[in-house]
C-alpha cells in the first residue's frame, strides 16, 4: 500500500500514470469523484468489466467492489490507484476501515498494490496517524515536493540562465504551470499571456486553489496580501492585516504552512527564540499573484496589459523580486552540492543569521549562512548586471565582521560574474555554476 500525496497541480497522477505505463503488470486506474457512493461503484464496475473482460458486475456499495479487486489479485498481480482518494472517502462511511479490515484478510494470499492519492495534504497525512484505522498497513509514502530551480529549467531550455531565474521567481516549481511557457514569446509576454491579462490562463489559478481548500478566503487573503509586501513577523502581520484576532490568524499560517505555501523559518544560530521567527510564502506563483495581481486588480482590468505590466511590474520585478527569489535559487544549489557530498565541508544547518550588536546599538540578520564542524561561512547572492568587483566583497566582509558574526569562509554568488580575485577564503559562484548539471561540480 503507498500514499502519495502533495498539491494540486505538482505531478502526482502524471507520476502514476507513467509508472502505469511502465509497468506490464495488470493496473486499474480510477480517480474518484465528488458525486455519491453509489454512482464512484457504478463508474468503477465499468471499469472493471473492460479490465476483466466480463459483463457489467453488479455492485452494491464500494466494499464489495474492493472485496473483488482483493479476490482477483489472488490470482494475478494488480496494481489498483485511487487518486482523489479524499473525495471517495468523504461519500464512502467507514472508507478506511473497510480497506483495513480488506487488508489484513487478503493480506498472506493477495498480490493487490494498492495506491491513495490525494491533494488534501491533511487529509492524506492522517491515514498514517495512530488512531486511523490504517495505521501500520502504509508500506511507502511519498510527499510530492515542486521541482526545484534546475529541475524546472529542463522545461524552459532555451532561454537564457538570466531569463531562467526570472521565469522560476514566477512559475516555480510545479509541472502544470511550467509546461505553459511559450518558448517562442520573452519571459515579459509569457507572464503577460498567462497572468496579468484579464481572463489569462493562470489569473485565477491562486483564488481558485485557495478557495477549494479554505473556508475564510478574506483571512488568507488578508496575511498573503501583508507577506507578499515585505512583512513577515507575526507581529507585523497581524498587524498590517485585518485579521479579526490573534488565534484568527495563528489558524491561517498553521493551514498555509500545511499546505506547504507558507514557510515559517528561525534563525540558524538562535532555533527557539519565537521572537525572531519568520514567515514567506514559498511558493512563487501566489507570491507573484498577490504582489502583483490582486493588490492591483482593479487597474488590470482596466488597462492594457503592457501599459499594466511597465506601470505596476517591470521596476520592482528586476530591483526586488527576482534578486529575493534568486536568493532561494541560491540556496537550493548549495543544498543539492551538499546532498550530493560535493562540498569540501558538508554542512549542518543552512539559512539565516541574527546577530545582535548593544555596542553600536542595531541588530539585523545575513539570509544566507551556513554552520558545519568548522564554522560559519557566509553567502551574499547578487542578481545585478555589474560583476562583484573586489570593493564590493570587502565592504561585504567588513559588514559580517563588524556584526561579530565569526566566519572561517565567505561566499559569493552573483549573476553577472566577477573581476574580484579567488582567495584562500572565499568561494566564487557564478550563475552558470549555478546552472550546471550536477555531475563533476565540486567547491573552488
Amino acid at each position: 500500500m503507498t500514499l502519495i500525496y502533495g498539491r494540486r497541480r505538482v505531478g502526482k497522477s502524471e507520476l502514476i500514470k507513467q509508472m502505469l505505463r511502465e509497468s506490464d503488470i495488470l493496473s486499474i486506474y480510477y480517480e474518484c469523484k465528488q458525486t455519491t457512493e453509489l454512482n464512484n461503484v457504478d463508474s468503477l464496475a465499468v471499469l472493471i468489466a473492460g479490465k476483466f473482460g466480463l459483463p457489467k458486475p453488479a455492485f452494491g456499495s464500494m466494499e464489495e467492489v474492493l472485496d473483488f479487486l482483493f479476490q482477483k489479485s489472488c490470482q494475478e498481480k494488480l496494481i489498483f490507484v485511487l487518486d482523489e482518494y479524499s473525495y471517495l472517502r468523504e461519500c464512502v462511511t467507514g472508507l478506511d476501515s473497510i480497506l483495513q479490515t480488506l487488508i489484513d484478510k487478503y493480506n498472506d494470499n493477495s498480490r493487490f498494490k494498492l495506491i491513495l492519492c490525494g491533494s488534501f495534504v491533511d487529509v492524506m497525512k492522517s491515514l498514517v496517524f495512530s488512531e486511523n484505522p490504517l495505521y501500520g498497513r502504509v508500506d511507502l509514502t511519498i510527499d510530492l515536493k515542486p521541482m526545484d530551480y534546475l529541475e524546472s529549467a529542463l522545461f524552459y531550455p532555451d532561454f537564457s540562465k538570466e531569463d531562467k531565474v526570472r521565469l522560476y521567481s514566477v512559475f516555480g516549481g510545479i509541472p502544470y504551470f511550467n509546461r505553459l511557457i511559450d518558448p517562442a514569446l520573452t519571459v515579459r509576454e509569457n507572464i503577460t499571456e498567462l497572468i496579468t491579462s484579464p481572463g489569462a490562463r493562470l489569473e485565477n489559478e491562486v483564488s481558485m486553489y485557495l478557495k477549494s481548500e479554505i473556508a475564510k478566503i478574506i483571512n488568507v487573503n488578508e496575511v498573503f496580501d501583508a507577506l507578499s509586501r515585505g512583512f513577515s513577523k507575526y507581529s507585523d502581520i497581524l498587524s498590517q492585516s485585518h485579521v479579526s484576532s490573534g488565534p484568527a490568524m495563528v489558524d491561517v499560517l498553521e493551514k498555509l504552512i500545511r499546505m506547504e505555501m507558507v514557510e515559517k523559518q528561525a534563525p540558524i544560530n538562535d532555533e527557539n527564540n519565537r521572537k525572531k521567527i519568520k514567515y514567506r510564502i514559498i511558493d512563487n506563483l501566489s507570491l507573484f499573484y498577490y504582489r502583483y495581481v490582486f493588490r492591483y486588480l482593479s487597474q488590470m482590468n482596466v488597462m492594457e496589459p503592457n501599459q499594466f505590466y511597465e506601470r505596476y511590474i517591470r521596476e520592482d520585478f528586476e530591483t526586488e523580486y527576482v534578486p529575493r527569489i534568486f536568493e532561494t535559487i541560491c540556496k537550493r544549489y548549495l543544498i543539492r552540492l551538499n546532498r550530493q557530498g560535493l562540498l569540501k565541508e558538508p554542512f549542518e544547518k543552512i539559512g539565516r543569521y541574527y546577530y545582535d550588536d548593544p555596542v553600536h546599538k542595531r541588530n539585523g540578520e545575513f539570509d544566507i549562512v551556513t554552520k558545519d564542524a568548522k564554522g560559519y561561512i557566509f553567502y551574499e547572492a547578487k542578481f545585478r548586471k555589474e560583476p562583484i568587483s573586489e570593493e564590493m566583497i570587502r565592504t561585504e566582509i567588513a559588514q559580517v565582521q563588524a556584526a561579530g558574526v565569526l566566519c572561517y569562509k565567505y561566499g559569493f554568488l552573483s549573476r553577472s560574474g566577477f573581476t574580484a580575485q579567488k582567495a584562500e577564503h572565499r568561494i566564487l559562484i557564478s550563475l552558470e555554476d549555478i546552472y550546471q548539471a550536477m555531475d563533476g561540480v565540486h567547491e573552488d
